[in-house]
């Protein structure tokens, strides 16, 4: 039997303007997810502007492996380009367009940055290569197949290297039992601004299952040894995927906004008062997330976590970081 919708909520503080860090655009086959869904979606919050991030979608059929996501950013600049009509309402989605390229190219993979800034100059900003990686056949490594270790590979690194010439940003998608590797690259290159996505994973299925305080307590280790690094952000956000445990997408009817906010608060909250709201970002990883809530009520969710921050502190969080660590138009 389909799972019932989440309760319908009536937006909280409906006039908050929101930068929603990181979505995703996708038409697959019986799974669409474009600007119509993610309008539709936004309804009654305001969300500004939005970020999107690489999910392997109309990837070029022409072009060779190394370039093929090049398409990627071609098939979203003309999606926003569509927002920015005015056609579709005030939100101004892939703002910021965040790509592929694979970063084990080593030095050969700045003639696919310099694609990918040539496809979309005033909305490419970055890239992620996403490297969740675990030896357990119960969790799903990430969609590029990456090996163990890849963030500590030499030709990765020389791949990671060409980022900051072109003045690009590096979003990272692992595992929290990877946090390790990450806190290694992010200081040895400090001159690169990374991007945590979804809180670093913390997994709660497969070995992990019934082990959520242990886990918590793994995670914040690695989270406080993080945040030590000034050119690292953090996206709050990810954890009502599967993967993470909370099972909310195995339910007769899916949760309310108190329920996710009370739920997921230890790891948002924590992040917050580890790094600052101004190296934390609220994100939707629509429509990834969208098996476990709807948008409304997870931004809800949110809006409640963030209750005991000041007006200042709100606006970072909602909109002000994604702003500043993305270079996006503040009007």
């Amino acid at each position: 039997m389909p799972q019932a919708p989440s309760p319908d909520e009536e937006p909280l503080d409906p006039d908050l303007p929101i930068c929603d860090a990181h979505h995703h655009f996708w038409d697959r086959a019986q799974n669409r997810y474009l600007l119509d869904e993610l309008v539709a979606d936004a309804g009654g919050h305001n969300v500004v502007q939005t970020v999107f991030v690489e999910c392997m979608s109309m990837y070029s059929a022409d072009a060779d492996t190394a370039h093929a996501p090049v398409g990627e950013t071609e098939y979203v600049q003309g999606i926003a380009a569509q927002s920015a009509s005015g056609a579709y309402g005030s939100m101004r989605a892939a703002a910021a367009i965040i790509s592929y390229a694979d970063l084990r190219l080593g030095d050969a993979v700045d003639e696919v940055l310099e694609a990918h800034v040539l496809a979309a100059p005033q909305r490419f900003r970055g890239i992620r290569h996403a490297t969740g990686w675990h030896s357990s056949e119960a969790i799903r490594n990430s969609h590029t197949v990456p090996t163990e270790g890849l963030l500590l590979d030499t030709d990765f690194r020389r791949g990671f290297a060409c980022l900051a010439k072109r003045g690009l940003v590096f979003d990272a998608w692992l595992y929290h039992l990877q946090l390790h590797e990450l806190v290694d690259l992010a200081r040895a290159f400090g001159d690169t601004t990374i991007i945590l996505d979804h809180v670093g994973g913390p997994l709660g299925i497969g070995p992990y299952a019934g082990r959520r305080d242990e886990v918590l307590g793994e995670w914040k280790r690695a989270i406080d040894e993080l945040a030590t690094c000034p050119n690292v952000f953090v996206k709050l956000g990810g954890v009502t995927m599967p993967i993470c445990g909370f099972d909310f997408h195995k339910r007769d009817r899916q949760p309310g906004s108190e329920e996710i906010s009370q739920a997921l608060a230890p790891y948002y909250l924590y992040c917050i008062e580890r790094f600052g709201v101004d190296r934390c970002m609220f994100e939707s990883n629509f429509p990834v997330d969208k098996v476990s809530c709807s948008y409304r009520v997870l931004w809800n969710a949110f809006k409640r976590m963030a209750r005991a921050c000041s007006d200042d502190e709100r606006s970072a969080l909602f909109r002000g970081t994604a702003v500043r660590a993305y270079r996006l138009a503040d009007d």
